[in-house]
């Protein structure tokens, strides 16, 4: 008599189950490509913060139809929803910024997330446009941390040659919270937008919980953590003019200083940092960090970018149904399409930033945001003249992939300009001035539709077209500014050295 065979799904004794083999195999994956679990772990948190605050401001463009029915509101009530949290945003930036120069930022980030959470769940219980508005005021207070608290830490604790491709991985978590707003919350929106905010504010207390554990790294740029480290490396506090964290007896040379040096570019001599950049007042800091001109420069273009962004966010949905003549759910799917093409346009742009740094190309990061600009411009002209989504699709992809190439090489550029002790203050004005744009966009993409063409069928196809302008001029001074770049790197290294 032959033995019965069975076979069974459940793992052996000591053998895990094929789902765990599958997870821990794609986790290796991701470490691998990371470097290891300790920069996993710290890439990972930063990329979910900035996912948590795109996903906030798509799920209320994606739940825009819902929102007018319940609230008896319009285009521009819609804008000024988004527009308020980033105006408010804004201002609260700059105080942010310089508590990441000042404080312990793992602390100050981890508990404004925590209030953000807070504030999600008092925006589910609104009964009125008035009192929705109110909540998005205090949202966008608690949002202004991540921009200055992330940037410094990032450059604190990733060597200055792989910034692009980390930052490449951080800003994909924004193009995937702007897919969660689009795809899931906004779905959820159309059974309830309450519920829709309150399933946001659900990973935000996760997110603040898992923050406020990230040890504090060394500043000036030499806290970094190495491939293949298990744990973030932990170092003992001292206290430094004031700081309650270590801080680097020497700063960081970056990699775009050292060619500058080895390619013999001049500093500008008239600019380079000679006071303690640590003790500076605010003002005398913010007129320092706006008097480097590549500096300026690079926040007028991604300011450029991020409002046409924002416009796409907040109406893009809408866009799609009304020019393509496509249902709602058909429109969320082509904006995942798009979401598709943005996030290997942001993970293409900061490696290839990087890699042409590594061959000696000191302009390498500046030449990648002047090009994927211009493109995304040019690429959505085509796709906004036709009404056939077929047909834009390849164009809509390109473009999206241009938009988002831009800021991974851009925010790894503005690190090799600007001294460390500087960078959380000049995050906040850059952040400062950059969601500026974001709360205009809204505002003015939803006036323009209404007030300018009438908010009648198409308008917002026009709007669209009208608004690439400041797109195709952020391509134009980008190309301007790899004239000053290498002098405005040179100068940052002469202070460094100082």
């Amino acid at each position: 008599m032959h033995d019965q065979v069975v076979t069974t799904t459940e793992a052996t004794p000591g053998r895990p189950g094929v789902g765990r083999r599958v997870t821990g195999f794609v986790a290796r994956r991701i470490e691998d490509s990371f470097g290891g679990p300790a920069r996993t772990r710290v890439i990972l948190i930063f990329g979910a913060v900035w996912a948590l605050s795109s996903a906030d401001s798509a799920t209320v463009g994606a739940s825009a139809t819902v929102l007018r029915h319940a609230l008896h509101i319009d285009n521009a009530d819609i804008g000024l929803l988004v527009g308020v949290n980033s105006v408010v945003g804004a201002i609260a930036s700059i105080p942010f910024g310089v508590l990441a120069d000042r404080m312990r930022r793992t602390t100050t980030l981890g508990l404004s997330i925590a209030l953000w959470g807070a504030c999600m769940v008092w925006s589910a219980t609104a009964s009125s446009f008035s009192y929705l508005l109110l909540t998005r005021l205090c949202l966008g207070i608690a949002t202004a941390s991540a921009g200055p608290v992330v940037a410094s830490m990032l450059g604190d604790w990733f060597a200055s040659a792989e910034r692009g491709r980390i930052y490449s991985y951080v800003l994909t978590g924004e193009l995937l919270g702007a897919g969660v707003g689009f795809a899931v919350t906004g779905d959820i929106a159309a059974l309830s937008w309450r519920l829709a905010f309150l399933v946001l504010a659900v990973p935000a207390f996760f997110i603040a919980w898992l923050v406020l554990k990230l040890p504090e790294p060394v500043r000036g740029g030499v806290g970094l953590i190495p491939t293949g480290a298990q744990r973030i490396p932990v170092v003992a506090d001292h206290r430094v003019a004031g700081e309650d964290v270590a801080e680097a007896d020497e700063l960081e040379e970056t990699d775009a200083q050292r060619v500058s040096r080895e390619k013999g570019v001049a500093p500008d001599h008239a600019n380079i940092l000679v006071e303690d950049a640590r003790t500076m007042s605010l003002y005398s800091a913010t007129r320092y960090i706006l008097s480097i001109r590549t500096n300026v420069v690079m926040i007028i273009a991604g300011a450029c970018g991020y409002f046409y962004l924002a416009g796409v966010q907040t109406f893009g949905a809408e866009l799609v149904h009304q020019q393509y003549g496509i249902n709602q759910a058909l429109a969320n799917l082509l904006i995942l399409v798009l979401g598709l093409g943005a996030v290997i346009g942001v993970l293409v742009g900061g490696r290839l930033g990087d890699a042409l740094l590594a061959r000696g190309v000191l302009n390498g990061r500046m030449l990648v945001a002047a090009i994927t600009s211009g493109l995304a411009a040019v690429a959505f002209i085509p796709a906004l003249l036709t009404h056939h989504s077929t047909r834009a699709l390849p164009y809509l992809v390109v473009a999206a992939f241009g938009l988002s190439a831009q800021n991974a090489p851009l925010n790894a550029a503005r690190l090799d300009i600007m001294v460390p002790p500087l960078w959380g203050r000049a995050e906040g004005i850059r952040t400062f001035l950059r969601t500026a744009a974001q709360a205009l966009a809204p505002i003015l993409f939803g006036a323009t539709s209404d007030i300018v063409f009438g908010n009648r069928h198409g308008a917002l196809h026009w709007t669209f077209l009208v608004m690439l302008v400041p797109l195709m001029a952020s391509s134009l001074v980008l190309f301007r500014a790899m004239s000053s770049y290498p002098r405005d790197v040179a100068t940052a290294a002469a202070a460094t050295r100082r």
